[in-house]
């Protein structure tokens, strides 16, 4: 998944060469299994990564702060449910400093962000509930096999990208799931 988003990245910006993650630190090991994956996938396409942590509101505006200075090309934020509380933050600054960025659910680039590719949160939400259905009928949890996402999205938001001066190539449009005008 990290790789497919550095990939869709690279395709919108193929001139990149640095790329800015920004991850959660109080999530350890989800921060360090990110970072060792961007960090992989990015040495495979030639882009160089600097690490952004951020675990309070502040932390964000001050890592945007220091984006500012260092001028990375992209921004890859991870994926962590505190970033996505924050994600009308983290989508604004992004904006504030012509920044494009990836981010992992759709619900960043309803707000206002460049793109996503990730899970379908609606999809894993369905499953639960069937998941649950099933429990109450009686089948034990123990027997219920494990699940992962099949669904995943691609969405672009235009407007975003027009701000940005960014064209989208229509290969990427032709592949997006939803792209918000």
């Amino acid at each position: 998944m990290t790789a497919k988003r550095l990939d869709l990245l690279r395709e919108l910006l193929p001139r990149a060469v640095g790329v800015a993650v920004l991850v959660n630190p109080a999530d350890a090991t989800n921060t360090a299994s990110t970072l060792r994956d961007v960090e992989a996938a990015a040495r495979a396409i030639g882009l160089q990564v600097q690490a952004l942590n951020a675990s309070t509101s502040r932390e964000i505006n001050a890592a945007f702060e220091n984006v500012g200075r260092d001028w990375p090309d992209a921004l890859f934020v991870g994926t962590n449910t505190f970033l996505v509380a924050r994600r009308i933050q983290v989508v604004q600054l992004a904006a504030f400093h012509r920044l494009p960025a990836v981010y992992p659910v759709r619900e960043y680039v309803e707000v206002g962000g460049l793109m996503s590719y990730g899970t379908n949160v609606m999809d894993a939400f369905r499953q639960l509930g069937i998941y649950a259905g099933r429990i109450l009928k009686g089948a034990k949890p123990a027997d219920l096999p494990v699940v992962q996402s099949s669904t995943f999205d691609l969405v672009i938001n235009t407007e975003t990208a027009r701000m940005l001066g960014l064209t989208v190539p229509p290969t990427l449009l032709a592949r997006a799931d939803e792209v918000i005008e």
